[in-house]
């Protein structure tokens, strides 16, 4: 059946408070580190629930747009509410668990072979990549270019070019699991601690632990808070 025909459907509440929230922000000139209303006031002033204003603050949230202190408010960390499509996040929810399925498949092989058959090369290759990673996070980015040339690095040290074509074949996927991990609070210099864990085991040449490391790291990627999200928990859709 076409994707032309699929059903029609109307625009849920929480996507229309956040195209107020976007209109709100860019009216106001507010900046990163500038806080949002509390949700109660939101609720008051736009005339809809509580629980559709917490909805639209956790795809905010979901997309690295804001930042949700306990206790302490809502803080933008750009300096605009440039909202993904709802239903693109939808469907990136629903085939992220199949991409990191595949990751850690591939990948653990992958960090196993590459401490069987790296060169010294190879080894140059892996730290230039962390080097680059760890200058990335040290002027305030997420270290996303420095994560794949570290990915791309294991993947050409396992010298295997099945596996590589596998990886070339999932490359767009990655991508997205890698910038939606990479902006969870905190997950850029943990993932950097884990590549260095992954990096010394490969250049000792220890491939159970190396796939240990590369597993355990795949998995912490696995842990993002898209997957916690759930888009019909406010699904009242307007008239």
């Amino acid at each position: 059946m076409t994707e032309a025909l699929r059903p029609m459907t109307k625009q849920r509440l929480y996507e229309q408070v956040l195209e107020r929230l976007r209109q709100y922000v860019a009216e106001g000139g507010l900046r990163a580190g500038d806080r949002l209303p509390p949700e109660r006031d939101l609720a008051t002033r736009l005339g809809v629930s509580r629980a559709s204003v917490k909805q639209a603050i956790v795809v905010l949230e979901v997309q690295g747009l804001v930042e949700a202190r306990h206790g302490g408010g809502t803080y933008l960390v750009r300096d605009s509410l440039d909202v993904e499509p709802v239903e693109r996040l939808v469907e990136r929810r629903r085939r992220l668990p199949d991409v990191l399925e595949a990751r850690e498949a591939l990948e653990t092989k992958l960090a196993e072979l590459a401490a069987e058959r790296r060169t010294d090369d190879d080894l140059a290759a892996l730290r230039q990549a962390l080097d680059h990673m760890e200058r990335e996070i040290e002027e305030g980015a997420y270290g996303v270019e420095g994560d794949r040339l570290f990915h791309a690095a294991v993947t050409a040290a396992a010298h295997s070019s099945i596996l590589a074509e596998f990886m070339r074949s999932i490359a767009d996927q990655i991508t997205e699991s890698r910038n939606e991990s990479l902006r969870q609070p905190g997950r850029p210099t943990r993932s950097l601690a884990q590549h260095h864990a992954i990096l010394d085991a490969i250049a000792d040449r220890r491939p159970s632990q190396a796939a240990t490391a590369m597993r355990r790291h795949v998995r912490t990627v696995a842990k993002v808070r898209l997957l916690d999200w759930d888009p019909e928990e406010d699904d009242s859709p307007t008239a």
